[in-house]
C-alpha cells in the first residue's frame, strides 16, 4: 500500500515520482464500471489553502449519486511538475469522504502524460489502488500530429519515443483533451471511457460536474 510524507523537499518529491511511476499499472479494466467519480480542485487565499471536490456518477446514466469536498492547507508551494503533491492530498480525501467506492475515477489533470510519469492522476490512483485516468484541458509534455476536428479523433501524444497519452477530440471543431493512464487501466480504457462521459460537452461528466461544484465551494471560500 503507497504511503508517503506530503510535505517534502522538491528535490525529494522528484526523486519519489521516479520512484512511484514504476508502480503504476497499466492493464485492461476488467472488473464492472458501474460507478464513475470525477475530481477538480481550486485554490483560495492566495493559492495556499486547495478545496478539492468529487462527484461520483452512474456510469449509464451519468446521473449524479454523491458529492463530497474538502478543504485544507496546500503543503507545497507551486512548482511546475509538482501539482500532485499539491492536489493528490486533498483529493485523495475527498474521495474517501464518499459513501461508497468508485469503480472507476477520472481526474482533471495528467497521468502518465508527464514528464517523469507521474501526473496526479497517477498519484491518486496509486495512493488509492484505483482504476483512474487523467484528462487534462492543456498538454504538459509531448508531441502530437494534428487531430482530426470531428468528434472521436484521436492521435497519439509520444515524449522521449514513449506513447504517453493520447489528443482526444470529445466535441466537433472544439478544443481536445489530453488523456492519459493513471493506473490499472489502458489508454484505450481511457479514451473510450472519456468519450463515453463526454456526451455533451468537451469534458468528461464526472468531471464537469465536480468542476461546477469546487467553484461553487471556492468562491463561497473567498
Amino acid at each position: 500500500m503507497l504511503r508517503h510524507r506530503w510535505d517534502i523537499s522538491p528535490r525529494r518529491a522528484i526523486a519519489l515520482q521516479r520512484e512511484l511511476a514504476a508502480r503504476v499499472r497499466i492493464e485492461p479494466i476488467t472488473e464492472p464500471v458501474r460507478t464513475i467519480a470525477g475530481t477538480d480542485c481550486a485554490f483560495t487565499s492566495g493559492g495556499k489553502r486547495i478545496v478539492a471536490a468529487v462527484v461520483l456518477c452512474d456510469a449509464s446514466t451519468l446521473d449524479v449519486i454523491a458529492t463530497a469536498h474538502v478543504e485544507q492547507p496546500c503543503r507545497l508551494p507551486y512548482i511546475p511538475g509538482l501539482l500532485s503533491f499539491r492536489e493528490a492530498p486533498a483529493v485523495i480525501a475527498a474521495v474517501r469522504r464518499l459513501p461508497n467506492r468508485p469503480d472507476l475515477l477520472m481526474c482533471d489533470g495528467q497521468g502518465l502524460a508527464h514528464p517523469r510519469r507521474l501526473g496526479l492522476a497517477c498519484h491518486v490512483g496509486l495512493w488509492l489502488n484505483l482504476p483512474t485516468i487523467g484528462t487534462a484541458k492543456s498538454r504538459l509534455c509531448g508531441e502530437h500530429r494534428p487531430v482530426g476536428e470531428r468528434r472521436g479523433c484521436r492521435v497519439q501524444l509520444r515524449h522521449k519515443g514513449e506513447i504517453i497519452g493520447a489528443v482526444l477530440r470529445t466535441r466537433t471543431s472544439v478544443k481536445p483533451l489530453y488523456v492519459s493512464v493513471g493506473h490499472r487501466a489502458t489508454l484505450d480504457d481511457a479514451v473510450r471511457w472519456t468519450l463515453r462521459c463526454a456526451r455533451k460537452y468537451r469534458l468528461a461528466e464526472p468531471v464537469r460536474q465536480a468542476h461546477l461544484l469546487v467553484t461553487s465551494f471556492a468562491r463561497r471560500s473567498t
